[in-house]
């Protein structure tokens, strides 16, 4: 299991479009992908979990990747966001 920390730099933070990128290209990986973020959880692979979310740019989430292929999930993830 991978849990690492990770900076917002998508301009104007996960909304719809940049949202739906991230669960489109997630879905490619078996792991397991949760966001926590102010004390809740999301799973980072519903763009419905994501929007109601709210993570704006420079915002600090903790990313948790559990799996077979989680260090690939991880390095894309960190040079998604």
């Amino acid at each position: 299991m991978i849990e690492k920390e990770i900076t917002v730099t998508i301009k104007e933070g996960l909304h719809a479009k940049p949202a739906g990128e991230l669960v489109q290209n997630l879905s490619r990986f078996t792991s397991d992908v949760e966001f926590h973020f102010k004390n809740r959880s999301y799973n980072a692979k519903s763009i419905l979990g994501l929007m109601g979310a709210g993570i704006r740019e420079g915002q600090t989430i903790t990313v948790r990747i559990d799996g077979p292929d989680e260090e690939e999930a991880f390095a894309w993830l960190r040079s998604f966001i």
